[in-house]
């Protein structure tokens, strides 16, 4: 590798020498505050304990120093390096404000304070004679400080009761007892009394309980019995409420579905109410079908108040996607004693609405280009909260790569949807939750025209389920879907590439697809506190196996099966993508994926349709790679005499994919990180060689490396992406490692492995 490294060191230590002078900028008299530490000694506790209440305990130090980077303080560099501005305005001001953070200073540290905090954390967690003392440490300009933590033996939980009165309440609470936090043995912690507090208020509020809340209840704390252990005594406040003591029923639910502040609940007239079931809808529009309310609502008029019938009900309605404002309140009732009256106030979305969408891209397949949207929704289609779309889009991409250029792609076409907020199927299905399922069905049509070589016109229809089980689980069932594809006005010039690469001819034949899909998908990642959260995504495709096998269809004895004179697609496809997201700082975390798909075609034909074949490379891929350039196998396609960018496909497809990233300053992320993977074929292929899947696959994996900038303007996300290849699928030279090719001052080099990726969004 060609890399002069004494440029970089000297770079270096220019920011270590800049760094150093931070000093020089403080206060007359004052230091600054670099670190603080914590050691806990002469503890009977096990060391990686030990360690670990270390750490807990630093993060309770106050203040933060200032953030670290290979040992230097860019951000506090950058803020003495901006000076102070005469305006708050201009770049210095920005610089200063912005990107750059002010000196923490040692007199901003109060040791006797930390230490009380310290002690006190310490206490709560059972260590009830436990000492904290502090100190610091100056050197030159900087200084330190540490606390020291002297332990005694943690006392533990010897006995816990619960209230034994006779009453409703204390019989309620009684109950919860078997899945208490409190447990005897475990070390007593004053955060875990505070959550059993609330695991039994929940527990009520599932009860009746509407006005009881975790306050009510007093944890009395024994600690004289000796031998390190304590009894914990919970029982219900003597100031407690009367009502707090009672559990309720639900006498009335009222709706009103198009509720405006402006208009008094008195100025509805009695035509405007209407009775269903348990509900008093009032509304003079007639806006919603009924039914909406009783597939929505999970009250009943009787039922206990339930709280995560409450909870479900007002995301059920925030979800069905029609309301602006959800609000709810609950009333005691003055007609029956403990009871109380449900209402629900609904504050309508427009009906309907028209959104546009404009973008642009430019990819490494050599592509640039413009697309546009539009879309006319209706959000109550036939008055059952049902969303129709009707949309219309076209784009074009200009080819500015490859050998030739001009053969731009030009499309057009239009989709109509419609999404019912309830499943429509000969069985009833009960779902609890918060989700309202739902039941999609479309229909599409896109014609797609290649300058110079051809055009294929592409029908689409559909029909399935969309359902979440939870906020993280989400299925899509696609009972049927149906795709035809049909070639039109084919040039010549494409028939004679084809004569040179006969695999070209698969992008031009008719295809009939059908078939039912599945996709299941999971994440945590909206939990921001976990240091470890996933995502997963499986998806199922099955084409014409049923009617396959019913009409005994085999290809290989030439009983090929056609409908309207095409053969239809046989085939089985499965595909995972796993992630793993660690969180290493505030600010920083390491990404990761793994993507394995496979597919197999059999009975009617012998290879999946191209549209459904896997591919790597390009912006959310293998990006030291240009798009769908990789593969399959060792197959080179670069090595044809086609004038068109490579445009391969294979039956198998491994990826991985690592990207480490870390806020820089401001909206600025930055991002290192490493692609590898390949794709294969399942049968081997005379018109690409090398191809087909075999147990060296390991052998074949393409890895690239590279560096990005992610520019986070929030209601968007623009990534850039640069990098190159260090190994390639296929030797070159006789290794299939490039590394000791690498030459950035070479401008050969750059042009043929420096792949440069614009996109929107985060490649996974």
């Amino acid at each position: 590798m060609k890399m002069n490294y004494s440029k970089y060191l000297l770079l270096w230590c220019c920011f270590f020498i800049l760094g150093c002078s931070n000093t020089k900028y403080l206060p007359k008299g004052d230091l600054l505050y670099t670190d603080g530490s914590v050691k806990i000694e002469d503890s009977i506790i096990k060391r990686k304990d030990r360690k670990a209440l270390e750490t807990e305990l630093k993060t309770l130090l106050r203040p933060k120093p200032n953030k670290q980077i290979l040992g230097l303080r860019p951000k506090l560099l950058i803020y003495n390096l901006a000076g102070k501005p005469k305006k708050e305005k201009g770049i210095r001001h920005w610089l200063r404000t912005k990107v750059g953070e002010a000196p923490v200073l040692f007199s901003q540290v109060d040791l006797e304070y930390n230490s009380s905090v310290l002690r006190n954390y310490i206490e709560n967690r059972g260590y009830f004679k436990a000492r904290a003392q502090s100190d610091s440490t100056r050197k030159g300009g900087r200084a330190t400080a540490e606390y020291k933590i002297i332990l005694s033996k943690q006392y533990k939980i010897k006995e816990i009761s619960f209230p034994n009165d006779s009453t409703d309440l204390g019989k309620a609470i009684s109950r919860t007892q078997r899945r208490s936090l409190l447990v005897p043995g475990n070390p007593y912690d004053l955060e875990t009394i505070k959550l059993e507090r609330e695991r039994i208020d929940a527990r009520l509020k599932e009860k009746g309980f509407y006005f009881f809340n975790p306050d009510y209840i007093l944890a009395q704390v024994d600690s004289t019995k000796g031998n390190q252990e304590v009894n914990i005594k919970l029982k219900i406040k003597d100031e407690t409420p009367d009502k707090a003591k009672q559990a309720y029923t639900i006498n009335n639910i009222i709706v009103y579905p198009n509720y405006s502040i402006l208009k008094d609940s008195a100025t509805y007239k009695k035509d405007d109410i209407l009775q269903y079931k348990d509900f008093t809808i009032i509304d003079s529009a007639k806006t919603f079908n009924p039914r909406v309310y009783d597939r929505t609502l999970y009250f009943k008029k009787g039922d206990f108040y339930n709280r995560k019938n409450h909870n479900l009900s007002l995301n059920r309605f925030v979800n069905l996607g029609t309301f602006k404002f959800v609000k709810n309140e609950f009333k005691v009732s003055d007609s029956i004693p403990n009871t109380l009256d449900a209402y629900y106030y609904l504050t309508l979305l427009p009906k309907k609405f028209i959104r546009f969408e404009l973008g642009a891209s430019t990819n490494s397949a050599g592509y640039t280009g413009t697309n546009a949207k539009i879309n006319w929704n209706n959000r109550n289609f036939l008055g059952g909260a049902e969303l129709f779309t009707l949309s219309l889009f076209g784009g074009a991409d200009f080819q500015v790569g490859g050998k030739n250029g001009g053969y731009n792609i030009y499309s057009f076409g239009g989709e109509a949807s419609l999404i019912l907020p309830r499943l429509v199927a000969p069985f009833t299905w009960q779902n609890s939750s918060e989700f309202v399922p739902k039941t999609k069905m479309a229909i599409s049509y896109e014609r797609q025209n290649r300058a110079q070589l051809y055009s294929l016109n592409s029908f689409k229809t559909s029909f399935g389920y969309l359902w979440k089980e939870s906020a993280r689980a989400e299925h899509d069932l696609k009972v049927v879907n149906i795709n035809y594809v049909s070639p039109n006005e084919v040039t010549e010039l494409y028939q004679q590439e084809i004569l040179a690469n006969p695999s070209l001819s698969k992008v031009i034949e008719k295809q009939l697809i059908f078939g039912p899909t599945y996709n299941y998908t999971f994440t945590n990642t909206m939990q921001k506190r976990k240091k470890n959260t996933f995502y997963f995504n499986g998806e199922l495709d099955l084409a014409g196996n049923i009617t396959g096998l019913i009409r005994k269809a085999n290809v290989k004895k030439g009983d090929t099966i056609q409908f309207f004179d095409v053969p239809f697609s046989q085939y089985i496809k499965v595909k995972a993508d796993l992630r793993h997201y660690l969180k290493l700082g505030e600010n920083s975390k390491l990404a990761s994926r793994i993507i394995a798909g496979a597919g197999f075609a059999y009975g009617n034909n012998t290879e999946m349709p191209s549209s459904r074949q896997f591919v790597v490379g390009g912006a959310n891929s293998l990006r030291a790679f240009r798009a769908q350039s990789i593969g399959p196998g060792i197959y080179q396609p670069t090595a044809t005499n086609s004038t068109f960018l490579p445009d391969e496909s294979g039956d198998i497809k491994l990826e991985f994919n690592t990207e480490y990233k870390t806020k820089l300053f401001s909206i600025v992320d930055g991002a290192l990180f490493a692609d590898a993977g390949n794709i294969w074929l399942l049968n081997e292929n005379p018109n690409k060689l090398g191809g087909q899947f075999t147990k060296d696959f390991m052998k074949q994996i393409a890895v690239g490396v590279g560096a990005g900038l992610r520019f986070d303007f929030s209601f968007l996300v623009l990534r850039t992406d640069l990098a190159f290849p260090i190994r390639q699928p296929y030797p070159v030279n006789g290794s299939n490692w490039v590394i000791d090719n690498i030459d950035f001052g070479s401008g050969p080099w750059r042009k043929d492995n420096l792949i440069l990726n614009i996109a929107i969004g985060y490649p996974f």
